[in-house]
């Protein structure tokens, strides 16, 4: 089943520099048969109803784009149902470009923007354009409560696709009241737990931690709307010790009590690198905490002290083929495995379930970086497909070594699997997150 989103954005000269570029294998598996439906989920939901603004982007009669700025209150965007926006149109400087355009052309492109988290959703619609005399109800419920100024028309946009867009490049940038709260959770951090001399201090100054290695948050990245990666560097930024693929780091992680917990992430960086280490985080709000506290407490500047990292779940060192399955964020240490595998020429395939695609971190940049080899499956796609394990495995050379990482029930499943074929009990490498 193929992605509305991409059936529009993906014409033949798109798909023709695809090609050149070496990214069109993996963009083409997914646009096969009927074409998805364009339904919100609850995370673009959220996602829509918490802006202030979006880029709307409309074609006149010329060919020639036209992109407005909206803004307006937090939900001023109102999302009608899972299929349909709409908001209210007020006057501005009275050039009415967008509705010039939209009433020769109902086609809309919507970019909503969450600078400080550094996400991105995009839109692709259907404009209906009505007013008060002609549907009073439906302008009642595009109008805001707090915003008095006579509404000239409502737009109401029937949704033909959307993507959530890569975070890459994405500059933070934060309202007055967003650096307010800011300020006001620093100076309380600091007010807690420094004399009273030092009330002003901000709680980042001072280091997590008690390992030998001292790390600094150097980028955070939102990867999807649960997951950010964050970058770790040394405070001067010298060489860091190696750590091979498969290497994790041991946390530490302030917890709202007080106490200083200790959670495992898997480096995701080339191993080759050692001017970084990155790792990913899944905000789990029901689970033991720890990964919700580096969400809300991690920020630039953090101070950690760590050990060393270990690796208790390493590469084979020969030339045998590898298969390497991810489920969910289970991508960190097996992307990393990759990365290892291609520098140095060992044949690999890489097999990388999520729920939908928007919550597959790392999903654009492994297909550019692998075009061959990269396989993705859904499990909450409707007609997408789902990873056939036993046919991943069945698939595999005979001398295949096998490495699988993320929920249990999926290395359960694998070592099912593998012990239905035959498969050696020592050729198959798991890590477990969950």
């Amino acid at each position: 089943m193929a992605g509305a989103f991409t059936n529009i954005a993906f014409t033949e000269n798109v798909k023709a520099q695809q090609q050149r570029m070496g990214s069109r294998e993996a963009y083409g598996r997914t646009e096969h048969g009927e074409v998805d439906e364009a339904i919100l989920g609850p995370n673009e939901i959220a996602f829509i109803e918490a802006r202030d603004s979006f880029y709307q982007g409309t074609v006149s009669e010329t060919g020639w784009p036209y992109v407005q700025h909206r803004g307006g209150p937090a939900g001023f965007l109102k999302v009608l149902d899972e299929r349909t926006l709409g908001y209210a149109d007020f006057s501005g400087n009275r050039q009415y470009i967008s509705v010039g355009n939209l009433l020769g052309d109902d086609r809309v492109s919507l970019f909503l923007m969450d600078y400080p988290q550094q996400i991105r959703l995009k839109l692709l619609g259907r404009v209906r354009i009505i007013d008060e005399e002609s549907n009073p109800g439906m302008i009642a419920k595009l109008e805001s409560p707090h915003y008095r100024a006579r509404v000239e028309r409502g737009i109401v946009i029937d949704i033909v696709g959307y993507d959530w867009n890569c975070p890459k490049y994405i500059t933070p940038r934060f309202t007055e009241d967003e650096v307010a709260r800011m300020v006001a959770r620093a100076e309380h951090a600091g007010a807690r737990n420094a004399k009273p001399a030092e009330s002003a201090k901000v709680a980042a100054d001072e280091a997590i931690g008690a390992g030998e290695l001292s790390l600094t948050v150097t980028g955070v990245r939102q990867m999807t709307p649960r997951i950010r990666a964050y970058e770790l560097r040394t405070s001067d930024w010298a060489e860091l010790p190696v750590a091979a693929a498969g290497a994790h780091l041991e946390l530490p992680v302030s917890m709202p009590d007080g106490a200083v917990a200790t959670r495992q992430y898997s480096l995701t960086a080339h191993p080759d690198r050692r001017d970084v280490y990155e790792i990913a985080v899944l905000r789990e709000d029901d689970g033991g905490g720890g990964s919700k506290a580096i969400h809300e407490t991690w920020q630039i500047g953090t101070r950690l002290n760590v050990n060393k990292p270990l690796n208790h779940f390493p590469l084979h060192a020969d030339a045998r083929h590898a298969v390497l399955i991810a489920g969910g964020i289970g991508i960190t240490p097996i992307q990393s495995m990759a990365q290892a595998l291609k520098a140095r020429g060992t044949p690999f395939e890489l097999h990388y379930s999520g729920r939908t695609p928007a919550e597959m971190a790392y999903r654009d940049h492994l297909a550019s970086a692998f075009p061959s080899g990269y396989h993705t499956y859904f499990s909450r796609v409707p007609g997408q497909p789902r990873m056939n394990i036993s046919a991943v495995l069945h698939g595999a050379p005979p001398d295949s070594i096998f490495y699988v990482c993320g929920p249990v029930a999926l290395i359960d499943a694998v070592l099912e699997a593998a012990n239905t074929l035959g498969i050696a009990r020592d050729r198959v490498q798991y890590e477990s997150f969950y």
